[in-house]
């Protein structure tokens, strides 16, 4: 790229001073929240002085409410320079009620706006980067729709983030893709108390920027603003015109401690903060004004006084509105929209089918409905159509709505948060549930509390498919069970089919869903005989949060899931012959869970058996026996039990997942205890 150098003379003299007073805005609220602060208003404050002439200078060239922003918590002036106002700022420090970040569910500084197009903001460091990928993907297959200059998507973080993995995956992904995303590297030196020297190899994040091959780059002096708008006015150029990332590597100055919990003195020489403070960049940028002859030093020193009037009144404005009523504290952790799918409807059946086929099916006939449904995953695309062959032909049929992601889970899980905050439906694999680790920062603190976290003005609706469970001599990293820990994330819906009708009928009320869903597939039934169906059709949907009487009985309830749905039912077809009737509970869904229909059976038979296949000990069957006891003590005849997995790693060998994973003689046993007491 060809960077112009450009200086004063090339702005009209007012541009410059709106430029001059959106710096100062910036600077003086970091200054008036700080004082606020030890004023006891507000509880936290992480400032932006020194970022500004790098920020400011950048965003002169964005678009608020065209672009697509994935910001940082030091990215005050971007978000002040692409129309986020000073009141939204204070809102958000006083955590009001119209606080358009979050209405205070949201720390200071955690920037989102809707209608500007600023993703609400992640404290997870680096948890930006990928979704950016996200947006980027949307923005190559949307084209310009229409709106004539194309988008391009604004990432940044500080030097410490480039220490994320995620940085990487991200950076690394849009090179290969050659996507409209503008890497922002704010380097101030440190992260929190740890120079870039203990960071990164070579003590600078510069050299590593030029290992992505498609990736341009470009590093600058991010406190003159000058320099900093020329490079921005190439970066930007270059990937609006399609011609791939840009990775920006600016140099600035931090002014203040880390945060306001922060005392930089404890890690900083007094000679390094005073040499930063000589590079202020609002100082240079000043000068430079009086120098060509724009402004005066009195002009000067008016603007900043006429700033912090303002910024003085606003903020007594401001901290006599409403704060959030206390009333609204655990809403929109899902969508609270109507419902409009049709559930269960009649209609005629097919043959019967294996889970794999019905699962095969109901994507295929979802992106024939949706052209939004995206499919994609590690193998998921192209002739394989994945290891268990649940995407197989939806490639050949659909193009590159079916496509093979990067070996990286956080990665596949974090764009489809961009692409589904763009619009889209992503439905993505993650091959075994053994290797969703990675995405768990994508998945916690992205993904569930998207929603939440910005009162409902964002959401990231996305399926993602997950084969799970033991019983096929998958050892250690292939046999893992992990319906409890996604369970317990609030903002997450999970679910476990247990035969091809529920797997059709449940993954195709995901896809039509509003919610991020965690749809488990047990690999043990994918290809099992007793697991057919004969298939719904494509318009048959199963609601999540209602569970299934697989067996109905009047002596015994066997409350269950997964693979041990068929160990319920072989112990009750046994029990039958003596006399005993068991009733046999399919949960189906753990996320809503169908409270409702467990107590039911409890309270009809007076005896409960929990059976699953995960670690007794904090599974999801202890939930489910604690709202039994709970709820129902009263109507039990008898303590409520529950047959699980070992507390062990899941080995392979034969004789030995037999000892750990639960058997029809465990369930049995645990029955006769039950039906004995």
């Amino acid at each position: 790229m060809e960077v112009t150098p450009v200086g004063p003379e090339d702005f009209d003299p007012d541009e410059l001073k709106a430029v001059l007073r959106t710096m100062m805005t910036s600077r003086k609220l970091d200054d008036k929240m700080l004082t606020l602060l030890k004023q006891g208003k507000g509880f936290f404050h992480i400032g932006s002085m020194g970022h500004e002439a790098a920020q400011v200078a950048l965003a002169t060239h964005l678009k608020g409410g065209h672009d697509w922003f994935c910001m940082y918590y030091r990215d005050l002036g971007t978000s002040l320079e692409v129309g986020m106002t000073p009141a939204d700022v204070l809102r958000a420090h006083f955590a009001k009620k119209d606080d358009v970040f979050g209405g205070g569910r949201q720390m200071p500084e955690h920037f989102g706006h809707r209608g500007l197009n600023i993703m609400t903001t992640s404290s997870s460091v680096g948890a930006q980067f990928v979704p950016a990928v996200g947006f980027g993907l949307a923005i190559k297959r949307d084209g310009d729709n229409g709106a004539g200059e194309k988008k391009v998507v604004y990432v940044s973080g500080g030097d410490g983030s480039t220490s994320q993995g995620a940085f990487h995956e991200a950076m690394n992904w849009a090179a290969r893709e050659s996507l409209p995303v503008l890497f922002h590297v704010q380097d101030n030196g440190y992260a929190i108390s740890v120079p870039r020297s203990e960071q990164t190899a070579s003590g600078s994040i510069w050299p590593i920027l030029g290992g992505y091959p498609g990736m341009a780059r470009m590093r600058y002096d991010g406190t003159d603003f000058f320099e900093s708008y020329a490079v921005a006015q190439a970066a930007v150029a270059h990937a609006r015109a399609g011609n791939g990332p840009v990775a920006l590597h600016a140099d600035v100055v931090r002014l203040l401690p880390h945060s306001s919990s922060d005392d930089h003195k404890k890690y900083r020489t007094a000679e390094s903060i005073e040499a930063d403070a000589k590079r202020d960049p609002i100082a240079s940028f000043s000068a430079r004004l009086i120098e060509a002859g724009i402004m005066t030093d009195a002009e000067v020193e008016a603007l900043r006084t006429e700033v912090a009037k303002e910024i003085d009144a606003l903020a007594k404005t401001i901290e006599a509105e409403p704060d959030p009523d206390p009333s609204e504290a655990t809403t929109h952790v899902y969508y609270e929209g109507e419902d409009t799918r049709e559930y269960e409807a009649s209609g005629e059946t097919g043959d019967l089918v294996v889970m794999v086929d019905a699962i095969n099916h109901a994507m295929d006939e979802e992106m024939e409905r949706d052209e939004r449904v995206l499919v994609y995953g590690e193998d998921v695309g192209g002739g394989k159509g994945g290891v268990f062959t649940a995407t197989r032909g939806l490639t050949a049929k659909y193009g590159d709505r079916c496509f093979n992601s990067p070996l990286a889970e956080h990665s596949v899980i974090g764009s489809a948060v961009g692409l589904a905050a763009a619009g889209y439906k992503p439905v993505v694999e993650i091959q075994f549930a053994d290797y969703i680790w990675p995405a768990m920062q994508q998945i916690r603190n992205q993904v569930a509390s998207f929603r939440y976290r910005s009162r409902g003005e964002w959401a990231c609706p996305m399926v993602i498919r997950v084969p799970a469970g033991g019983y096929i001599h998958g050892g250690l990293c292939h046999s893992q069970n992990v319906e409890a820990m996604f369970s317990h994330f609030p903002g997450l819906q999970v679910v476990m089919p247990s035969n091809a009708a529920d797997a059709k009928g449940l993954l195709k009320s995901a896809i039509r869903g509003e919610d991020p869903v965690i749809f488990l597939e047990h690999k043990a039934l994918y290809r099992q005989g007793p697991a057919r169906r004969p298939e719904p059709g494509a318009d048959y949907l199963t609601p999540l949060g209602k569970a299934a009487v697989a067996r109905e009985g009047s002596d015994l309830t066997i409350v269950t899931w997964g693979a041990l749905v068929y160990k319920a039912l072989n112990v009750a077809k046994a029990l039958e012959k003596e006399g005993v009737n068991v009733e046999v509970i399919d949960v189906r869904s753990f996320m809503p869970f169908d409270t409702e229909t467990v107590l039911a059976s409890a309270k009809k038979t007076g005896r409960v058996l929990v059976a699953y296949e995960d670690h007794e000990f904090m599974g999801f069957g202890a939930e489910i026996a604690a709202q039994i006891s709970d709820a129902a003590f009263p109507y039990l005849d008898a303590p409520v039990k529950r047959v699980a997995g070992a507390f062990s790693h899941i080995p392979y060998a034969d004789p030995l997942e037999k000892v750990v994973l639960p058997q029809d003689d465990d369930v049995m046993e645990g029955a006769r205890a039950v039906l004995a007491y």
